[in-house]
């Protein structure tokens, strides 16, 4: 069971992890173990509460499929168990980052006095170039 918050739990039936061979260098080992970690996590079908699911099916991120299946696959470590915890993990981070609400902005305006060095500082800009002119006959 995956606990993310006091009320948020995901029970273990809910995500699929399955053992695959690494990619990449690692000698002998690497012909012989399947250490890298696939895991699937269905967005749709999970017991997380309906807020959680829309952000979640609305985020842009490369690891949610189009189908709202949660992909992801951790390798960087040489054993199975910990590239487990590795992907459980990655998958509360995501979840988490889906349930923390962003302040809404408060649309604002440059002060005059911005304003005013704004247009200065494009003045002065404008002047210097003028100097690298050839001189006018």
């Amino acid at each position: 069971m995956l606990q993310l918050t006091r009320d948020i739990t995901i029970a273990e039936d809910e995500v699929e992890l399955t053992a695959i061979g690494a990619s990449g260098p690692g000698g002998q080992h690497v012909n012989k173990a399947s250490t890298a970690v696939h895991l699937r996590f269905d967005v749709a079908s999970s017991s997380l509460p309906e807020r959680y699911k829309r952000r979640l099916l609305a985020m842009h991120d490369h690891r949610i499929t189009r189908d709202g299946v949660v992909v992801i696959k951790a390798q960087e470590y040489r054993s199975r168990e910990k590239n487990e915890q590795s992907a459980l993990e990655r998958l509360g981070e995501l979840i988490e980052a889906a349930g923390t609400e962003r302040k809404p902005r408060r649309p604002t305006r440059p002060s005059k006095r911005a304003r005013g060095r704004r247009t200065d500082r494009k003045t002065q800009r404008g002047r210097t170039k003028s100097l690298r002119k050839p001189p006018q006959d």
